[in-house]
């Protein structure tokens, strides 16, 4: 968590709440078990999937009388959405859909959600909701770097800022140079992006000779993939800019599930109000977890029309916390990575973000790194090798140093040895979206 600036005083002190982000926990409980039991009772009834395997689980809508009560349910998997392409799992005739949007399909047969009007007035109120708490304003102009088309990013992003009544510049992603070009032409006062892709443009401001604490950017809104707090300090102090958090996914809704207060910058809050989560053991599902205990969360949509989402897997590893800023909503730990990410090297569990933050620490090294798995032929235990990306002004002595202090720490921390390549300045892929950490080299069975 930073320190609250000037600027995050100054963003909060004019805020004006919805009322649902006011209401105390005993009340947003009550509207929670009322809408979950409208929400059980619909999906039973409109959705085949639901129907199906609520019977097969021998349990009826009827029989959810409280909130812990949820957990007799089964839960639903990026499989069930894949199973049923491609509009098996919606809830509506298809007259009433107003937006289609899918998943890429690169891993699998694409996962398709729709959305009706209500759905899509909902989503861009939660996203304003959540953009607001990020310390954007009504009347600022947004630069909007989220992708445009079926992934949910940036549309979903775009309609909350105008929701707000901001001025939205529609970028997209890709397209650095130009990026960088509209930043400075047009002057917006916050920036929507993955924080990779953010580090990506400042890195390219740099090697044009412009300073990108020089801008005219005061707020960042970043997500779609896991970032550390040591990424915050790097992009907040580089750009001069407060960086929150915004959560979400597609089979839940898309951008603004949770978004994080510029305040105190201790979590995303998850809006309650239009969402029941819970955190479960990622190895023992039947186990639901109590608040503060580490585990795989989980999503119930409870205002949903087009496609209700009854105990979605999302495969994100976090903890629930109390509520700060919004105290009746319950926020998100960090983000520690996906279960689907993680790395079992010669049995210790290994994710992305720990080598980000230890990575962070040491001043010689950058954020750009990948992690590379091999396993040498005749060999049976599997390689890790970390190739990272020293900055300008390191040494040679100093690259050797770096890389021995990296491979120490990777050690101490997450118990796994390591070799560390310490490459040139540029050389590694840089991000135009969500960035590719993992490149898993080993032979396929």
């Amino acid at each position: 968590m930073t320190t609250p600036t000037a600027a995050s005083a100054l963003a909060t002190s004019d805020a004006v709440l919805d009322r649902e982000e006011t209401i105390s926990r005993d009340e947003l409980e009550a509207l929670q078990l009322s809408r979950l039991q409208h929400t059980v009772a619909y999906a039973y009834d409109r959705v085949p999937l639901y129907k199906r395997k609520f019977d097969e689980a021998g349990v009826h809508p009827t029989d959810l009388r409280e909130l812990s009560d949820l957990g007799k349910f089964p839960f639903t998997t990026k499989e069930d959405l894949r199973l049923e392409y491609p509009f098996g799992m919606f809830a509506v005739p298809q007259h009433e859909v107003a937006r289609i949007h899918a998943s890429s399909g690169t891993t699998g047969r694409a996962t398709v959600v729709g959305y009706t009007k209500k759905d899509l007035a909902d989503w861009a109120k939660l996203v304003a909701r959540s953009l607001r708490a990020s310390g954007v304003r009504p009347g600022m102009k947004v630069h909007n770097a989220y992708g445009y088309g079926l992934f949910t990013g940036g549309m979903g992003a775009h309609a909350g800022a105008e929701a707000l009544g901001c001025t939205v510049i529609p970028i997209s992603g890709g397209q650095t140079e130009r990026q960088i070009t509209l930043i400075q032409d047009f002057k917006p006062d916050a920036i929507l992006a993955t924080p990779t892709y953010l580090l990506t443009i400042a890195d390219a401001m740099m090697k044009q000779g412009i300073d990108p604490a020089s801008t005219s950017l005061k707020f960042a809104v970043l997500g779609a993939e896991p970032w550390t707090e040591e990424m915050r300090h790097e992009l907040e102090v580089m750009m001069n800019i407060k960086a929150c958090d915004i959560y979400g996914l597609s089979e839940v809704m898309g951008p603004g599930v949770a978004g994080e207060a510029v305040e105190t910058q201790d979590g995303s809050h998850i809006w309650e109000d239009h969402f029941r989560p819970e955190i479960i053991d990622a190895f023992d599902p039947s186990v639901v977890l109590g608040d503060g205990e580490p585990g795989e969360l989980v999503f119930t949509s409870l205002t949903k029309e087009a496609l209700p989402i009854i105990r979605y897997r999302t495969k994100d590893l976090t903890r629930l916390l109390p509520g700060t800023a919004r105290p009746a909503h319950r926020r998100m730990g960090r983000i520690t990575g996906r279960s689907d990410d993680m790395i079992i090297l010669r049995g210790v569990n290994l994710f992305p973000s720990q080598i980000e933050e230890i990575a962070l620490r040491i001043p010689e090294l950058s954020p750009h790194f990948q992690l590379e798995l091999t396993r040498p032929e005749g060999q049976r235990m599997d390689q890790l090798t970390v190739k990272i990306e020293r900055r300008e002004s390191v040494t040679v002595e100093g690259v050797a140093s770096a890389a021995k202090v990296l491979q120490q720490q990777i050690k101490i921390h997450v118990g796994s040895s390591c070799t560390v390549n310490v490459v040139e300045p540029g050389s590694l892929e840089r991000s135009n979206g969500k960035l590719r950490r993992i490149y898993d080299m080993r032979p396929k069975a």
